[in-house]
């Protein structure tokens, strides 16, 4: 079983390249603009089974990330492709992302700093 951390970088990275990708862009661009809902939704769809991955002990420990909220929107855009409401898309890059951003960044920080401080964890932890 990969650790957390994995899975938490998975979504770093995610949400880095959503904001790179939109960064200058408008609601309009994405409903007009095939190849970047593509890239939007794939990136969302990885940011949700990410967030499904993460261990429920971590999960539970911080409830201010909205996990549920990633993994349905994955399963959403998965399942129901045909229906997707690109404004919503955007609103979730736009207004959400920035702050999932900060949270997740400092978990995975603190996750690192404990697991490199700490003897036992440190041993029993793969690269």
């Amino acid at each position: 079983m990969k650790p957390d951390v994995v899975f938490l970088k998975h979504i770093l990275d995610e949400i880095d390249f959503l904001l790179m990708a939109t960064s200058g862009k408008t609601a309009t661009d994405i409903l007009e603009d095939g190849i970047l809902q593509r890239a939007c939704a794939r990136s969302i769809e990885i940011i949700g089974e990410a967030t499904k991955n993460v261990s429920f002990p971590l999960r539970k420990l911080n409830p201010q990330i909205q996990w549920k909220q990633f993994a349905a929107m994955r399963d959403k855009l998965i399942h129901q492709y045909f229906g997707v409401n690109w404004l919503i898309v955007w609103d979730v890059i736009e207004n959400h992302l920035p702050g999932l951003r900060i949270e997740i960044g400092t978990l995975v920080t603190t996750l690192e700093t404990t697991v490199s401080h700490h003897p036992i964890i440190k041993e029993n932890s793969t690269p």
